[in-house]
């Protein structure tokens, strides 16, 4: 898929939004992808699944023995990748503000691990649940991701292949610019602003 096209699945789901959100990481954004919103179509989850799993190097992609992503955001694009790779795919939740696996899920003592996330903007969610995974005997060997929204920056000790990379301006609550500070402020994500 071309960027445009991955775009135009965003914009027929109506999952590219324009306004001043609230992203995850406290940081506050005038353009917000609602990945939830892109993936509630089975047929567009598995297209979006099958083009981020053919950007993984074949040597990469026949090394992974499970899928792992993080609560919530990261579950339906985590089970469609495990589906289109033939491999189980399990999730990390915070029952108690960490990242754990639950839920009678398990891996074995350095079980190859391919973390995927919907959306990287900091990489401090990533980074956090490639912890868990290594917590629970795994390696993470790579993060794949719908969107990277770092710029770039984020580095997550791992070979990371996102479907797209969209540079889409951050800022500071307390630097916003006048446009932005303008618009009320929505939180559209599934985690309370750090």
């Amino acid at each position: 898929m071309t960027d445009e096209e991955i775009l135009a699945e965003f914009r027929q789901a109506d999952a590219l939004l324009e306004g001043h959100f609230i992203l995850s990481s406290g940081l506050r954004s005038p353009r917000y992808l609602q990945c939830a919103r892109v993936l509630m179509d089975g047929a567009r989850a598995e297209r979006l699944a099958r083009a981020l799993a053919a950007k993984i190097p074949a040597e990469l992609r026949e090394s992974i023995d499970a899928v792992v992503s993080p609560a919530m955001g990261g579950v339906i694009i985590g089970h469609e990748m495990g589906r289109a790779l033939g491999k189980p795919a399990m999730f990390v939740e915070r029952p108690e503000g960490t990242f754990h696996l639950r839920r009678g899920f398990s891996l074995r003592p350095g079980e190859r691990v391919l973390m995927v996330e919907d959306v990287v903007t900091t990489g401090l969610s990533s980074l956090e649940a490639i912890a868990s995974v290594e917590e629970a005997g795994g390696k993470v060997i790579a993060e794949a991701a719908l969107v990277d929204r770092s710029g770039g920056s984020a580095d997550l000790g791992v070979p990371f292949i996102p479907l797209i990379r969209i540079d889409v301006p951050t800022y500071d609550a307390n630097d916003l610019p006048a446009e932005l500070a303008a618009i009320p402020a929505v939180k559209p994500g599934s985690r309370a602003a750090a």
